[in-house]
This record gives C-alpha cells, structure tokens and sequence, in this order.
C-alpha cells in the first residue's frame, strides 16, 4: 500500500488491519502479537533490503503500533476496592501497544478486568504511531550496521526515528491534556515510551528486559549482590523457591542443579542487574544502581515501564539519633525529598505516603529473619522519616542549618536514594517500601570510615538482603488486588495497572 503523504514522498506501509471487537481477553492478546509481528518484520526486511541495495530515492517505509481501544458509555457500578482494571467514567479510550510478547500475561490480565468489569468488547487494530526503526531492531541487533549516509541524505528519510514528542510522562505525571478529539489514555505509558525504556534497560543493567522479574530490590552495595548470588545459586542447586534460574550481566544464566552458560560482558554495566527468575515473572530482580538520586531516578524511571508489583530500597544511611547504633534497621514511613531531581514531575508538597502492605511486609521479614517480635523488635528496628539529600559531603556544611530541618521533620535517618525510589514509586503507581541500615553516625562522631564497624553491624549486614528477600517473598503471596494501593490512584486513572 502507498500513502503519497507528500508530493515528493511515497510512503510504503503494510496492508491495514482494520479493528475488530473481541469478548475474550487471550484472542485480544494474539491479534496485538500478530500486528506488532508483522509491523516489525515490514520494516526489518525494508531496512535490510535498503542495506543491501541502496535507499531509494523519495520512498520511506513506514509501519504502525498495534492499539487497544474501548469505548464506555455508562458509569459501571465496579468493586470500589479495586485500583485498576477500569475506567472511572464514561467515554473514549485507547493506547498502543508495543512488545505483546514481553507483555502477554499483563495484557491478557488488564485486558479480562476491562471485559469482565464492564461488559463490552475491547477492539484491537492498527494506530496511527509509527514504530521507529531503531525499536524493530531490538537491543542488540544492527548495532555493528553502519548507515551510509550521503550528502543531502539521512535515515530519516526512509525511515521513522524515535520521537521525544511522543515518549514523555504527562501520563503518569497527571499533566497530560487530550486535543480535540482525542482518545482518553487507557495505559499508563505509550508504545514509544516503552520501547525507549526497554532500550535503555539493556544498556544500563547489561541484561534482557524479558529477565526482570516483578519484585525488585534497588541497593547500592557490591557485597549485598555477591549475598545475593551467592544464596541463588545455592537455592538453584538445591531446586528451592520455584525459581528456574539466575541471569547475571552479559545475560550469564545459572540453571537448577548449578549449570552455567554464557559468558559476562567485557565492561560492566552501569547498573548491573541480577535476576532470580521463577514462572511468570514471580522471581526477584537486584539491582545495583550505584550513589545518588540521580541514578535511583533513572533506574526506576525504566524499570516501571515493566510494571513491577513492587520495589524496595536495601541501603544504609546516616542513623541522626543518639539511641540508634551501628547496624540498626530504619523502616521509613515517610520521606523528606531534597534529592531534587524530581521537583520538576512531582512537586515536593506531594506526600509520599507509607505503605501498609509495605510495610507489614517488612517488619514481619525483620522479625522474622532476626529472630525477635514486639517490645524487643524495637532494639533493633526504628520506624520513622528518612530525609534524602543530593550532597554527598553535606557533613563538611556548617551543621546548624541542616540539623535544624532534620529536628523539625522528626528524621532518623538520611541517605541518597530512598526518597527518589519511594517517590517515582509513588508516581508510576509501583508499591514501594525502605529498610535501610545504620552505617555511620555523623553527627555523634562516628563517621563512614574503614575499620569504624563492630561486630553488631556486620551481623546485620548480613541479614539486611535476606529481610528484603523475605519481605518480597511474603509480598508475592498477597493477591495483587490487595498489594497495588488506591493510595496511589489520583482522580482520573487509566485502566492500566
């Protein structure tokens, strides 16, 4: 089919698939497979052709995002304890699609709530987005493929590109407005926001997309990750937990029975990932996204296009009271954000509200993993803010300033990262938690310096990971209606989870 779009351009797409109406959520997800396979294959074989015999003069080839639409037109009297799976009001909705494959089970599960919740077909067809070249090559593929450029000539041409009109976060940011005519947003990110994400994964963390898992830990510790493989590979060779296997970076896997394969990368990622695999994504995914609030964003800002049931925060911190020790547990429940990089999508006015499913998780997992309940829990464990700053060094400052904002918020403890997690956790509707560990006093002399730990406080770095683990552990038992919070549902919510 051509499209002569402009006098001087042809544009070649793929026949067009019309929308049709489907009652069943399986076949739903087979028909966004199907399109989204046959729209990426138009344009890898257009491509490889182009390479192999020239781009032609004035042709560009083009081929669109798969779409899911549905269109309400009453108010359906829905179980109000639920926080997805449908509209809040009457009209139009639509988004694409990108990646079925990847995101099979999610579809199929939102796109069953949206039937069964309110009783009309969801249509699946072709939008109008272009899917950008660089996203049908996929992570890897093409990366050794130089473009002849020639003068007056560029891959635009012939071809889409990544768009950054079309990947922003008014979504999930509540600031999106619709033009005239415009379909409501049915899902929390567009295709190309995904695609851009799923991109971004590989290259920070050096593993598959399709590896993560959805229960995650964030840390900023090397030794956390070495525990961590360490007690995977013990539960693979003994065929524990369920899980499969373990993907390290370079995507190394580590099967049950403790066969390994694969090779790790020349240069280690920037993040490096690690994935404890289990059926259905049900295993748990470390991370180790280094220092800083900057990286905590950018990390969380990728991993929520996945649509994790939940992250959590293991790191250390500055204990700020004088009964806390070395190695004490701090649990937030609230969160002083002068970590700065999200003033701009989510106002510091905005609470970020504890989390009781959270938050019982943790605990229990402290209790549980420490041997201890109640009254002598709290030998241990404080329950409190933590404020997050974004100067490394803020010791060195005159102290009168800081220590007087830390008194008047009630902190306990102050870090880099957790108010940035457990805020982009809050704003892309991901539940999330922080148990930190005590690892130095500042303000009561005892600074984060070698040979400053004691015994106490290297008995619990080596439980911090398992409490996580635990904590996740019991999360994954919960049913996902009662773990995803309206809490973090605003007035006008997609469908989406």
């Amino acid at each position: 089919m051509q499209d002569n779009t402009q006098s001087s351009i042809v544009t070649q797409l793929p026949p067009t698939i019309a929308y049709e109406g489907f009652m069943d959520a399986q076949a739903a997800a087979q028909r966004l497979l199907t399109i989204y396979r046959r729209n990426t294959q138009f344009i890898q074989e257009n491509f490889m052709h182009c390479m192999q015999n020239g781009f032609p003069e004035g042709v560009r080839f083009r081929a669109c995002y798969p779409s899911i639409r549905i269109r309400v037109d009453t108010y359906q009297e829905v179980d109000s304890r639920l926080s997805y799976g449908h509209v809040v009001e009457p009209g139009f909705y639509a988004s694409t699609i990108t990646q079925p494959d990847l995101f099979f089970d999610y579809l199929v599960e939102q796109i069953g709530l949206l039937i069964k919740n309110h009783g009309v077909a969801v249509e699946i067809g072709e939008s109008s987005q272009p899917i950008a070249l660089h996203f049908c090559l996929g992570p890897n593929a093409g990366q050794e493929a130089m473009y002849p450029e020639s003068s007056g000539h560029s891959l635009r041409d012939h071809f889409d590109v990544p768009d950054l009109a079309h990947m922003d976060d008014a979504i999930v940011n509540g600031t999106w407005q619709p033009k005239s005519g415009e379909p409501l947003p049915l899902a929390p990110f567009t295709a190309p926001r995904v695609d851009y994400s799923l991109h971004r994964l590989q290259h920070y963390t050096a593993t598959r997309p399709a590896n993560f898992q959805n229960f995650v830990l964030f840390t900023n510790y090397q030794f956390y990750v070495d525990e961590f493989c360490a007690w995977a590979k013990s539960m693979l060779a003994e065929a524990k937990g369920g899980y499969t296997a373990l993907v390290e970076p370079g995507n190394v896997m580590t099967y049950v029975g403790g066969h390994t394969e694969g090779a790790p990368p020349t240069r280690q990622p920037q993040m490096p990932s690690y994935h404890l695999m289990r059926d259905k994504h049900s295993g748990i995914t470390l991370i180790n996204i280094g220092v800083g609030p900057s990286n905590a964003k950018t990390i969380t800002d990728h991993v929520a296009v996945l649509r994790p049931s939940a992250w959590l925060m293991l790191g250390h911190c500055a204990g700020l009271r004088t009964t806390q020790r070395l190695g004490d547990y701090v649990l937030a429940h609230g969160y002083v954000r002068q970590d700065k990089v999200l003033d701009d999508d989510l106002p510091t006015w905005v609470p970020v509200p504890p989390l009781a499913e959270i938050q019982i998780a943790l605990e229990q997992a402290v209790a549980e993993v420490a041997g201890l309940s109640g009254w002598e829990l709290k030998k241990i464990m404080r329950t409190g803010t933590v404020a997050s700053i974004d100067n490394r060094n803020w010791e060195l400052r005159d102290h009168s300033e800081p220590v007087q904002k830390l008194s008047q918020s009630r902190a306990i403890a102050l870090d880099m990262e957790s108010a940035t997690i457990a805020a982009n956790g809050f704003r892309f509707r991901v539940p999330y938690g922080t148990l930190l560990c005590v690892s130095d006093k500042p303000l009561h002399g005892e600074l984060k310096l070698p040979g400053m730990a004691n015994a106490f406080y290297s008995t619990q770095v080596g439980q911090h990971l398992h409490i996580g683990i635990k904590a996740l552990e019991l999360l994954r038992d919960m049913p996902p209606e009662r773990l995803h919070s309206r809490k973090l549902r605003s007035f006008i919510e997609t469908a989406f989870q």
